[in-house]
C-alpha cells in the first residue's frame, strides 16, 4: 500500500539516491514548542530538528498545526513555552521582539516559501524587483551588487535573466513558484521553509520544483523543512519525516522507514488515504476505519 504512495510523485533525484549528501550541523531546532492562539493551544510541545543538507518533511492534514509551526520558526507568532533556534549561530528566535526581531529577519537566516506564489508575489512588481526585495531590505549593497544577486538567484532556480522585467501574471505557475524560491535564495538563507510549495502545481511542474529543492539543499548546504499534506511529494525528496497530528508530533524517523512501517494509527490513516484515493467505496471504508482507530487513541 505504501509503495504506491512513495513512487507516484518521485522525481529523478529521489530520496535515498546515490547523490544524497550526508547531513551536517543542526540548523533548526525546536524543543518543547507550545503555541496558544486565544484559548486554544495549537502546538503541544513540538520537538523537531533540521540539519544542513537535509530535507525534513512535516506532514499532516489541514489544521494539524504545520503552518503555525512554520510561523513560530520565523518569529511571526509567539510561543508560550519551549525554544526555537535557527542557523549556525543558533540564534534563539523565541523571545525576539521589535527591533531585535526585525534585525534577525534582515539576516535572512531563515526564509519562507508560500503555497501560492500568485498571492505571495506583489502583482505590480516585476520579477527583478521581487527577487531583490530581501537584498534591498538588508541594506549596504549597491545597485550592481543587487543586480548580481538577483541574476544569481534566478540562475539557481533555472530561470533566464530576461524574465526580470515580467510581472507574476505573465508567468506560468511553475515559473512563479521558482521566482518565489529565488526571492528566498537571494539572501543566502541557512534554513528554507517551504509550505505546500507544489500543491498548486500540475504534475509536471510539481516534479520540476521537487527536483529543484532536492538540488538546492545539496548545492547550497541548506536545511530544508518541507511542509505538506501530500505524502508523494514528501516521500520523493525528504530524508526524514515528522507526522503532526492535532499539534503534536506522533511519529518521526527516516522517510522510507516511516512510510514502509508506520507505527501510529494517524500515520497509517494518511498512508491509506493517499493510496486509496481511487479505490472507491472500499477505500473510503478503510479510511473511516482507520480514522475511528485514531480517534479511539485520543
Amino acid at each position: 500500500m505504501s509503495e504506491s504512495v512513495v513512487t507516484e510523485s518521485r522525481p529523478d533525484t529521489a530520496a535515498g539516491s546515490a547523490d544524497r549528501v550526508r547531513p551536517g550541523p543542526v540548523l533548526l531546532t525546536a524543543a518543547g514548542v507550545r503555541v496558544r492562539l486565544g484559548r486554544r493551544e495549537i502546538l503541544h510541545g513540538v520537538d523537531l530538528s533540521v540539519r544542513s543538507g537535509e530535507i525534513v518533511g512535516l506532514i499532516g492534514e489541514t489544521g494539524s498545526g504545520k503552518t503555525t509551526f512554520a510561523r513560530a520558526a520565523l518569529g511571526l507568532v509567539p510561543t508560550t513555552d519551549g525554544s526555537i533556534t535557527v542557523g549556525r549561530e543558533a540564534t534563539q528566535v523565541t523571545g525576539l521582539h521589535g527591533s531585535r526581531l526585525r534585525a534577525f529577519r534582515r539576516t535572512g537566516a531563515v526564509q519562507y516559501v508560500f503555497q501560492d506564489p500568485l498571492r505571495s508575489l506583489d502583482p505590480d512588481l516585476t520579477v527583478g524587483r521581487s527577487v531583490a526585495q530581501g537584498l534591498v531590505l538588508r541594506g549596504g549593497l549597491g545597485a550592481a551588487q543587487i543586480e548580481t544577486g538577483v541574476s544569481e538567484a534566478l540562475h539557481a532556480v533555472g530561470l533566464e535573466p530576461d524574465l526580470t522585467g515580467r510581472t507574476p501574471g505573465q508567468l506560468s505557475g511553475g515559473q512563479r513558484q521558482r521566482v518565489a524560491i529565488a526571492r528566498a535564495l537571494a539572501v543566502s538563507p541557512q534554513v528554507l521553509i517551504c509550505d505546500e510549495p507544489v500543491s498548486a502545481l500540475d504534475a509536471a511542474h510539481r516534479n520540476h520544483v521537487l527536483q529543484l529543492l532536492n538540488g538546492l539543499r545539496r548545492d547550497r548546504d541548506l536545511g530544508l523543512l518541507l511542509i505538506s499534506h501530500d505524502l508523494g511529494s514528501v516521500a520523493a525528496v525528504s530524508d526524514r519525516v515528522a507526522v503532526l497530528y492535532r499539534g503534536s508530533i506522533v511519529e518521526e524517523g527516516p522517510t522510507a522507514q516511516v512510510l514502509a512501517h508506520p507505527e501510529h494509527p494517524y500515520t497509517r490513516m494518511l498512508l491509506a488515504s493517499a493510496a486509496s484515493l481511487h479505490a472507491g467505496d472500499a477505500g473510503a471504508a478503510q479510511r473511516q476505519a482507520l480514522r475511528r482507530e485514531v480517534l479511539a487513541g485520543i
